[in-house]
């Protein structure tokens, strides 16, 4: 699993292995048991367990802020 960037406690990542057939490209976010999966392709939240609305926000901006490399080290672990 892939880490892409750490920003303050949250760690932005993606699975190896993201099922078949395989999800659109997303991100998920962790930090302790808080988790969050976005959707790149718009940016969109996907879901989240034990996030706050501001903290959603805050994490949304930096997806959106760190998107297009989010895509490159997708689509480059998916489709070399």
């Amino acid at each position: 699993m892939p880490t892409l960037l750490r920003e303050g406690p949250y760690r932005f990542f993606f699975y190896s292995d993201e099922g078949d057939p395989r999800e659109p490209p997303h991100i998920h976010v962790t930090a302790g048991e808080q988790i969050a999966k976005f959707w790149l392709e718009p940016v969109e939240l996907q879901s989240s367990k034990r996030l706050r609305a501001h903290e959603i926000n805050q994490l949304r901006k930096l997806v959106e802020r760190h998107r297009e490399e989010f895509l490159e080290a997708w689509y480059a672990h998916f489709e070399p």
